[in-house]
């Protein structure tokens, strides 16, 4: 089954010769890399938008590195248990969660609005659709999805109501109140909770909320591995220089990532 769609007049896409193409002769062409680039022209904002590429790099490495395996692993049991085919990673980044929710579903398409991320994720799973694209224009067909993921990006609602199938499924993953606390105490004069139940009042009208919970990773940073966390967070910017630098010193430092899901069902 296709899923992809035509962003300039939303027809279907089919693959032909490594080039994806409507019925109007739009064409896209897969690049080298394995990945398509639907982020057409009119829909940009800027020349390079999305992450920076010293914060992709930084959370590949921070990544990679297992420090969120907990939640990766809690999110694939979770869409093993729905038993859905098609599903949509909107954010997907470097695919790190992309990759290993691929393995539990039938046809797989993680999109990100940086090329430059994208072009990581294509590398490491061929059997994934990588897509450069937009939440403005989730480039998939209408009511073509079963199970949408949003970890930690955007919530493009109408979007969202549009490609998913009737009562199929939304998955949120946010950042919990105690997130990364200890290195924003040391960042901030004062630390600003996370307000994850906020998805829960933006989608209530149409979505149920099936389920919540909350995933706890503890774990020690070497120096390397913070200077990468540090980096790949908007508080690389959103600190005063001096705390960044003063918290950069440490040799190690003892961390706890906290994630909550939210899983919805469309009413």
């Amino acid at each position: 089954m296709n899923l992809l769609m035509c962003p300039v007049c939303r027809e279907e896409l089919l693959l032909t010769d490594q080039t994806w193409r409507c019925a109007n002769q739009h064409s896209y062409d897969v690049a080298k890399q394995g990945y398509v680039n639907l982020h057409v022209v009119q829909h940009k904002h800027s020349k390079n938008p999305g992450d920076t590429p010293e914060s992709v790099q930084a959370r590949r490495a921070y990544i990679s590195a297992g420090f969120y395996a907990p939640l990766q692993q809690a999110v694939v049991e979770k869409i093993r248990e729905l038993g859905v085919e098609h599903l949509l990673d909107i954010g997907c980044g470097e695919g790190y969660y992309t990759h290993a929710m691929q393995a539990e579903v039938k046809q797989c398409v993680g999109v990100d609005i940086a090329k430059n991320a994208v072009q990581i994720a294509a590398k490491l799973n061929k059997h994934i659709t990588w897509v450069v694209g937009t939440g403005a224009t989730l480039p998939v067909l209408d009511a073509s999805i079963d199970l949408c993921t949003s970890l930690f990006s955007p919530i493009p609602k109408q979007e969202i109501l549009r490609v998913l199938k009737p009562n199929s499924y939304l998955m949120v993953v946010a950042p919990a109140i105690e997130h990364l606390y200890a290195m924003r105490e040391v960042l901030f004069e004062e630390v600003n909770p996370h307000e994850s139940h906020k998805f829960v009042e933006q989608l209530q009208n149409e979505f149920e909320l099936l389920e919540e919970y909350v995933i706890d990773a503890p774990f020690v940073l070497q120096q390397a591995d913070l200077k990468n966390l540090i980096a790949m967070t908007p508080y690389a910017y959103k600190a005063k220089p001096e705390r960044r630098q003063a918290l950069e010193q440490n040799q190690k430092f003892a961390l706890k990532g906290q994630f909550q899901i939210y899983l919805f069902k469309k009413k």
